[in-house]
């Protein structure tokens, strides 16, 4: 290769490299040459600008109905975060009249069904069905699962928890995403109904529904006394199998009721309200 060639090849590339990077800390009154302008000039909207695309001509546009800035504070504050102030949980459910549109937040079987429906699509993988922490992702290693049953998760706070569904708490995420606010306390009403129907005693039942529990016990066979010890040398006699007939439970002890009942007792700051309608109990 002549040397004129070799020349001629590194004024080329220098020429090459001078119109790619320009001349750096150089100013200009002219617009810089971009190759690759990465999307900083696009189609947009600027504030206080006009628009043909808009009949009245205007580019920004007003905020939606209810929209509410992040820096303003909530219509009702509990209602919203699950607190009384700065250092208190709240508790009880927001009930609330319809507003903006939606429907009414109240205790009642039409939000207890709604809040069924969310905790199964949103919690129960967890959860379990029954909120003892055992659902499917327990089988695949995912343990941790809060069992709602335990005392601590039965004395927290509605606010607390109606917290946690919003920002998560350890490995949970949270919900407050996708879950909307009244959802949410309809999953923490269904959440103490599964936690009172696991944890009830005969009282909380009605009268009527006393007499049928204590009707059944009634009606379930006594378990018999033990034989007497065998004369010596006569065979023993085998024990009479066990069956689930053979056990009774007394009117005092605490009650499971199975969850294909209909759940609707709540307590709310101390008051029950609602009804627990067990279709049985268990031992």
């Amino acid at each position: 290769m002549k040397l004129q060639h070799v020349i001629l090849a590194i004024i080329l590339v220098t020429i090459v490299v001078v119109a790619i990077a320009g001349f750096r800390g150089e100013h200009s009154a002219k617009p810089p040459f971009e190759i690759f302008p990465d999307m900083v000039y696009q189609d947009k909207v600027k504030d206080q600008v006009t628009s043909p695309f808009f009949a009245e001509g205007i580019a920004a546009r007003e905020p939606i109905p209810g929209t509410v800035a992040m820096e303003m504070p909530a219509q009702n504050d509990y209602w919203a975060s699950g607190k009384w102030d700065e250092t208190h949980w709240g508790d009880g459910i927001p009930v609330h009249e319809a507003r903006d549109g939606g429907r009414a937040l109240q205790i009642d079987s039409a939000d207890m069904n709604r809040g069924r429906e969310r905790y199964s699509i949103s919690c129960e993988v967890c959860h379990g069905a029954a909120g003892d922490g055992k659902g499917i992702t327990s089988k695949y290693g995912l343990n941790g699962a809060a069992n709602y049953h335990q005392d601590k998760f039965r004395t927290m706070t509605d606010g607390e928890i109606f917290n946690t569904i919003t920002n998560g708490k350890g490995q949970m995420l949270g919900y407050g995403y996708n879950i909307a606010i009244d959802d949410r306390w309809r999953i923490i009403m269904y959440i103490r109904a599964l936690q009172r129907s696991q944890n009830a005693t005969l009282d909380d039942a009605s009268p009527d529904e006393q007499a049928q529990l204590q009707a059944k016990a009634k009606a379930k066979p006594a378990t018999p006394a033990p034989a007497a010890p065998a004369a010596p040398g006569a065979p023993a006699q085998p024990a009479p199998a066990k069956s689930a007939s053979n056990n009774s439970t007394p009117a005092n002890q605490r009650a499971t009721f199975d969850l294909k009942s209909i759940v609707t007792t709540l307590v709310v700051n101390g008051e029950t309200r609602g009804a627990l309608i067990p279709a049985e109990t268990q031992q």
